[in-house]
């Protein structure tokens, strides 16, 4: 195959736009986002200053010039300018350092329209508004934007009871609160069971999972807008607005940025709230609850959230058992979404063979609560009998692991090392594995891996993994 062609193919159909700069910020290579907003064609750009292109840019905006007299990437950087035609545009981008021989020669940018993203955050904004204003005051369970109460949280085992029994007591108080759970343990349903046990039950619900968007649209959503406060802007309310009176749901808090995470703190203290492009404030009544998949002294250690929003907003800790730790409720679990997907796929499935329990109490469930409903899902697509069984189950993959898996790969990591350097290596090499695996991409790898880019580039920083551009 032409890598010529594999080139050219790659260059005419990828989405993103493409711009390399040598150390002197002139052009010397342009390939246009598909929906050109630069406003310049690619004969146009060779050879032009970058600030000749983009008049508007200066140095405390540009990123390629923090990236050239910095020496290190911008990742994910939100941009707001106004393009060569004099229209205004707003960008996603992600700029790197170009060495050659360890020598700084240049940097180069994928870039992606994100004025499409605005005006839809603007609209989801405008519809969140009217469907909580539609459902105020009425009294059905779905009325306050949420699906579960903590009679739908299905354990028996000591841990749950025990976290059901915390539900109840903190339910009413109105304090913060910060749950820590790994991915598939049931965190927003844990969360919804105690706004529907408040008194603001009959108040909004409103969740949002921060790493779901860039951080100036977070900012935006959170707070609101004025008109005018940047392209497309109208006068609409953020989240908290909408909240007022009920519980903000901040999933996977640990992806908002540090600048962010301090405007939330001061709205947590003082209970008062900006619009993005105002000049007046608004006090509003809304409980905080925060949720974090990684470990809360992992987010302290690698900087990834605000030691004093942490202390302010952990006034109640809650930890939701992974699935390992609370076997015993899985027969429970299995029976509950058998009942569930007999109703969905119009099945009549009795339960499970004892060869069947037997393999779920072996597995480790990474991907906890919600790996067993998939699992369940799977093998009632494939059962034809009264109870599923082994075969059923081969069209899953929970036969690829076995509890001694982690033991292997533990053992190869000397005894007299310590628990911390062990970990600590144990970690580095799964990092390390998974970017080679994805060819040098982190945020492939941070897909891998299950954990937010951000998580990973901060995992990278305090194990000295080092990019691979900067090899």
């Amino acid at each position: 195959m032409d890598q010529n062609n594999v080139k050219n193919l790659i260059m005419e159909w990828l989405e993103e736009g493409i711009i390399i700069l040598d150390k002197d910020f002139t052009i010397v290579f342009y390939k246009p986002a598909s929906t050109e907003i630069t406003g310049f064609d690619p004969d146009e750009a060779i050879g032009k200053n970058l600030f000749e292109a983009f008049p508007h840019l200066d140095s405390n905006t540009s990123t390629f010039y923090k990236v050239i007299t910095t020496g290190k990437p911008v990742i994910n950087e939100v941009q707001n300018y106004i393009n060569y035609k004099g229209k205004s545009v707003s960008i996603i981008t992600t700029t790197v350092p170009v060495y050659e021989d360890g020598e700084l020669v240049g940097a180069f940018e994928i870039f992606k329209d994100l004025t499409n993203v605005r005006e839809l955050s603007e609209k989801i904004l405008m519809l969140q508004n009217e469907l909580y204003i539609r459902n105020r005051g009425k009294n059905n369970k779905n009325s306050n934007g949420t699906q579960y109460t903590i009679h739908d949280i299905v354990g028996e085992s000591s841990s749950m009871i025990e976290l059901k029994d915390r539900i109840c007591k903190i339910a009413n108080t109105g304090s913060p609160v910060f749950i820590y759970g790994e991915t598939g343990t049931g965190k927003e349903l844990i969360v919804q069971s105690i706004h529907n046990l408040s008194r603001r039950r009959d108040k909004p619900f409103i969740a949002q999972n921060c790493a779901a968007l860039p951080e100036n649209l977070l900012e935006s959503i959170l707070f609101g807008t004025v008109q005018g406060s940047f392209t497309g802007a109208k006068d609409r309310p953020g989240l908290f607005e909408l909240a007022d009176g009920g519980t903000l749901f901040l999933d996977e808090i640990n992806s908002m940025n540090l600048d962010l995470q301090s405007k939330l703190l001061r709205v947590i203290q003082d209970g008062v709230i900006r619009r993005i492009g105002s000049s007046t404030t608004k006090e509003v009544n809304v409980r905080i609850i925060a949720a974090t998949n990684i470990d809360p002294n992992i987010l302290l250690e690698d900087n990834l959230i605000r030691r004093d929003l942490f202390y302010r907003i952990n006034v109640v800790y809650l930890y939701v058992p992974p699935l390992r730790e609370r076997k015993e409720d899985i027969p429970l679990l299995a029976n509950h979404f058998i009942d569930v997907f007999n109703k969905k796929l119009g099945k009549n499935i009795k339960g499970m063979t004892k060869e069947v329990q037997q393999r779920f109490f072996d597995n480790d469930w990474p991907g906890n609560v919600r790996e067993l409903e998939n699992t369940i899902e799977s093998a009632m697509n494939f059962a034809d009998g009264d109870y599923i069984t082994l075969k059923d189950l081969q069209n899953y993959n929970i036969f690829g692991r076995s509890p001694s898996y982690v033991t292997q790969i533990v053992k190869e990591i000397p005894k007299d090392m310590g628990l911390k350097s062990a970990v600590a290596e144990y970690e580095k090499s799964l990092i390390i594995s998974a970017i080679e695996e994805a060819g040098g991409n982190c945020a492939k790898a941070a897909r891998v891996l299950k954990i937010p880019k951000q998580t990973l580039h901060g995992k990278m920083k305090r194990l000295g993994i080092k990019p691979y551009y900067e090899k």
